[in-house]
């Protein structure tokens, strides 16, 4: 780049060998190295403790429930609890030890897309319906979040999860909790383009659970219109007629209001039935079809079986021979051969025993 820095324009060059201006221009001081990473944390009494058991309090520090927090937040609580330390040593710490927060999600492969907003569910346990409602807390001046699955057929909200924010790691734990309730082996689970939704860990977890995943097309809340119906219910019947003043106050009536809502308040698309009560019902329908589509193949193969069986010793014919043998005429040459052979020396001992 010296060379030709006479001729052509120092930007072009560095953009074609990939390098930045400042790394052009940078010239070595020529001073004493910095100072090594420290291996020990002071504390306001003046001890000293080791990186790794400030590493421990950060993990109990993000342990606890609704502790969502950056290296800054928790580098002001470090300090509360009397540690001398600055917000770049514990972001070094937590990007050492895979605890900061996510704010990118990455994701691979193609996504499939949802093909027909209406879906006709046979049974319950066929469609699920998944997404995030913003829920305000007038008392803490913020908005929470409330992650529903619901299932299609019957209308009933099978787990939910309210927090003052959703990661992919919260729906990992509604999925598993619904596995461990009922088989998810088979189904088809709808949700939008959330980053929570998209992450490779929940995509890997469903593909090896055998669940087809759907996502909904960017800005079309139209594809989910089962559990955005849900919300409406919900925004309608209990948040604009309550004011909460906390946390604990919005998640106790939103558990009041989703247990009325399964089992007690009728639903229109059920023909006035409760979720709960169809739920009920389509588990039998879905008890009923797997035993039928079982004896279906079980029938298929016998059948199957059958007709191997019927092919591998099907004759075309059985002739009468000497001292009532009988053989089958098969497609076998040698068979037929010997089939001949056998005919004609009955044939002539009949000759000679009518001649005689």
């Amino acid at each position: 780049m010296s060379r030709f820095k006479d001729q052509l324009p120092v930007d072009r060059m560095c953009e074609w060998v990939g390098l930045t201006r400042s790394v052009y221009y940078y010239k070595l001081a020529g001073g004493k190295p910095g100072c090594s990473v420290s291996t020990t944390t002071g504390k306001a009494d003046g001890t000293q403790v080791s990186n790794e058991e400030v590493v421990s309090t950060i993990k109990n520090i993000l342990s606890e429930e609704f502790a969502t927090y950056g290296y800054e937040y928790t580098a002001a609580i470090l300090k509360r609890q009397d540690y001398i330390i600055n917000k770049k040593k514990v972001y070094r710490l937590m990007k050492e030890n895979d605890l900061l927060l996510n704010k990118k999600i990455s994701t691979t492969g193609p996504r499939q897309f949802i093909r027909f907003r209406t879906v006709t569910a046979a049974y319950s346990m066929e469609y699920l319906s998944m997404d995030i409602k913003y829920i305000w807390v007038e008392g803490e001046k913020r908005n929470y979040y409330l992650l529903s699955i619901e299932d299609i057929y019957s209308r009933k909200i099978l787990g939910h999860v309210f927090k003052s924010s959703i990661r992919k790691k919260d729906v990992l734990q509604l999925l598993k909790k619904l596995q461990d309730q009922a088989s998810i082996k088979g189904v088809i689970i709808r949700n939008d383009n959330g980053p929570q939704f998209i992450a490779n860990q929940v995509k890997n977890f469903l593909r090896l659970a055998e669940v087809k995943q759907e996502f909904s097309h960017p800005a079309t809340p139209e594809d989910n219109a089962y559990i955005e119906a849900f919300h409406s219910i919900m925004q309608r019947d209990m948040v604009e007629r309550n004011e909460f003043e906390s946390y604990y106050e919005a998640k106790t009536t939103i558990e009041r209001f989703i247990y009325r809502y399964n089992f007690i308040r009728p639903h229109r698309s059920n023909k006035m039935m409760t979720p709960h009560e169809k739920w009920e019902a389509g588990l039998a329908l879905r008890s009923s079809d797997k035993q039928q589509n079982e004896g279906a193949n079980l029938s298929r193969l016998m059948n199957t079986d059958a007709e191997k069986l019927e092919n591998s010793s099907l004759c075309t014919g059985l002739d009468k021979i000497a001292k009532g043998e009988y053989l089958c005429l098969s497609d076998d040459l040698k068979a037929r051969k010997q089939n001949e052979e056998l005919y004609q020396n009955h044939l002539e001992k009949t000759v000679r025993i009518i001649g005689g």
